[in-house]
């Protein structure tokens, strides 16, 4: 028969358990830090002994990691999506550029018709709020923070979606993106018209996902990413430009 002996679960597996669903759900983000040992076993309310002997239980399974005097973090999973090698190649290659904004149609489309139909009333409030602070940094002129809220603004739809693969999956895309891998998103804030065409972009995206429209969701999705190739292709052009100006300049001084 397919029965067996039913076991009481130990305290310290259960504590493991929790913390494991916050981090799979990007709750508990790479590199952030657990609250001290005190605090943490007074929210979970559990004993320390059982607290420790799971979070050691976590460190050694590559979850956590502790830092002597700072405390532990959630390790960063996330490098070992891309091989060191390979995101050299991806830096170096153009056509890993229009690659991944291909790839980011396709699976960020996806992700917002998920959010439509699967994302809370919190997901949506989390995305709208996000959406409010690049207003406010759009107000202030400041493009650094209107490239991490754009990532932000990208993921929190993605965290809506409740797919757990592609959470971790586009995660570890944006963080390649941050690092201006495929491409520096400076480039796409330097010029106003721009940067009001891309935050015109992101509101018709969150109107969209706020009123549960998942056809007009996908589709602000696909303009907004058509949008931003054809703004790399003309500043991969300009360049080029740039470069052969750069070599006649060269030539008439040696004149």
């Amino acid at each position: 028969m397919p029965f067996e002996p039913v076991t009481q679960e130990k305290l310290s597996v259960g504590i493991a358990r929790q913390i494991e669903d916050l981090i799979l759900r990007g709750i508990l983000r790479p590199g952030q830090r657990l609250p001290s040992e005190r605090e943490l076993s007074e929210r979970m309310d559990v004993s320390r002994p059982s607290l420790r002997e799971a979070l050691a239980d976590l460190q050694v399974r590559g979850l956590l990691t502790a830092r002597a005097g700072a405390g532990v973090f959630v390790a960063d999973v996330l490098g070992s999506a891309f091989a060191p090698a390979l995101i050299t190649l991806f830096a170096s290659h153009p056509v890993a550029l229009f690659d991944t904004i291909s790839f980011r149609r396709d699976m960020e489309g996806l992700a917002a018709e998920r959010a439509t139909r699967h994302g809370t009333d919190t997901d949506l409030a989390v995305i709208n709020t996000v959406f409010q602070k690049m207003e406010a940094a759009h107000r202030k002129t400041d493009p650094a923070e209107e490239a991490q809220l754009d990532a932000d603004f990208h993921l929190a739809i993605i965290e809506a979606s409740h797919n757990i693969i592609l959470l971790h999956m586009m995660r570890s895309m944006f963080d390649l993106l941050r690092q201006g891998v495929f491409y520096n998103r400076s480039v796409m804030f330097q010029q106003r018209l721009t940067r009001t065409d891309l935050l015109d972009q992101h509101r018709a995206i969150n109107v969209a996902v706020q009123a549960r429209n998942s056809i007009a969701a996908k589709a602000a999705i696909n303009a907004h990413l058509d949008y931003v190739e054809g703004a790399m292709k003309d500043q991969q052009k300009a360049d080029q430009n740039e470069e052969f100006a750069q070599k006649r300049l060269d030539i008439e001084r040696q004149r």
